[in-house]
């Protein structure tokens, strides 16, 4: 679904990601962990083209995206949910709907996996909770029935069960639609009970892979590049 092939990005002058090579299959939800300034989310923003690639490329669903707009990026099936949801707070709860499909108006895409947007669709989103307003960013991104999903830390802070309520939309979202996620988390237990598998970003390059069952059974794993 995904592939990065030596992949290296930055700013100005300075090299952020540095070789990466990384790829997430169809229905897969891997996670992309690392201490604050290992690249994460610029590496989220290369691949959806907010980010100008210096070399490598981004290859998805067969096709090389590493030069495409991200609009065209996003036409092939990419979508974003940045940090901090950026959502639009003086629109209503429809209203920041449409902005992820003018065309189709195919709102159950958001409706089913979070009901209650459909409660707070004449609602001003900026009146609702964070963890609302991240159903919300969620359910915006799902509008235009992406295959792949780029989550940046979709869990901050939200209180222990909406973050259990979002978990849980995520993956039956992966399980019912073959959408492959992309998570950029901190929050431990969402990973654990999301992931199959993660990557773990260190100075810009990736430092190890690890399937979840290994993550639960050696915490120390967790703790040697997290700091925990």
């Amino acid at each position: 679904m995904l592939e990065l092939q030596e992949l290296t990005s930055g700013y100005g002058r300075g090299t952020v990601l540095d070789r990466i090579s990384l790829r997430v299959g169809k229905g897969e939800v891997l996670g992309l962990l690392g201490p604050n300034g290992a690249g994460k989310t610029t590496l989220l923003k290369t691949v959806m083209g907010l980010i100008r690639a210096r070399s490598g490329h981004v290859r998805f669903d067969n096709a090389d995206l590493t030069s495409a707009a991200s609009y065209e990026i996003a036409r092939r099936g990419i979508a974003y949910v940045p940090q901090g949801r950026q959502i639009f707070d003086d629109f209503t709860v429809e209203q920041n709907l449409r902005m992820g499909d003018l065309d189709s108006g195919r709102f159950e895409r958001a409706y089913g996996p979070f009901p209650s947007l459909a409660d707070w669709r004449q609602k001003r989103a900026g009146d609702l909770s964070g963890g609302q307003q991240q159903q919300l960013a969620i359910g915006r991104a799902l509008m235009g029935a992406p295959k792949l999903l780029l989550l940046d830390e979709p869990s901050e802070g939200l209180q222990p069960s909406m973050v259990a309520e979002i978990t849980g939309a995520l993956g039956t979202i992966a399980r019912d639609t073959g959408a492959a996620i992309l998570l950029v988390e901190q929050n431990i237990d969402m990973v654990l009970g999301l992931c199959g598998r993660c990557a773990f970003l260190e100075g810009g390059r990736i430092a190890a892979h690890h399937d979840i069952g290994a993550l639960k059974s050696a915490p120390e794993i967790l703790e040697e590049f997290l700091a925990f």
